[in-house]
């Protein structure tokens, strides 16, 4: 049987436990739902532009993205995050040797949509989808 002096050490170390965990997914909410860039973690990034053609992509917690774009082609790349921003760097095919940082709303959750513009300023949509789905007709 353990002594008593080791349960307030125990309840101590599995309060730390909890702590972290909870530091490494910020978008945690208490009730359970992840929001902003941790609610895309294992979900579907869509993008939609006003021609009517999609882009997906899906975050990875390492920092890593992968993608389908609007022609239809593979995409990846690495992302970070930055305060209200997220940092999207293309690596596949190779792209600009620089960052996208589109702002991401810090409350954002799966089934929420928002305007935004892409890397060369064209109005898109944004809208955060449960799972990991992929519009694209298949070629």
């Amino acid at each position: 049987m353990p002594s008593l002096s080791l349960q307030p050490r125990l309840r101590r170390s599995l309060s730390c436990t909890g702590f972290i965990l909870v530091s490494l997914v910020p978008g945690l909410a208490f009730g359970g739902q992840a929001e902003g860039v941790a609610a895309a973690l294992g979900n579907t990034v869509t993008t939609t532009y006003p021609d009517g053609r999609t882009q997906e992509i899906w975050l990875e917690p390492g920092g890593t993205w992968a993608g389908i774009g609007r022609t239809h082609k593979p995409l990846s790349g690495v992302w970070t995050h930055k305060g209200e921003k997220i940092c999207l760097r293309q690596l596949r095919p190779t792209s600009f040797p620089f960052s996208y940082c589109p702002a991401f709303p810090a409350r954002a959750h799966v089934g929420d949509g928002w305007a935004s513009k892409d890397f060369f300023g064209t109005p898109i949509q944004v809208k955060l989808v449960a799972g990991h789905v992929d519009a694209q007709p298949p070629n």
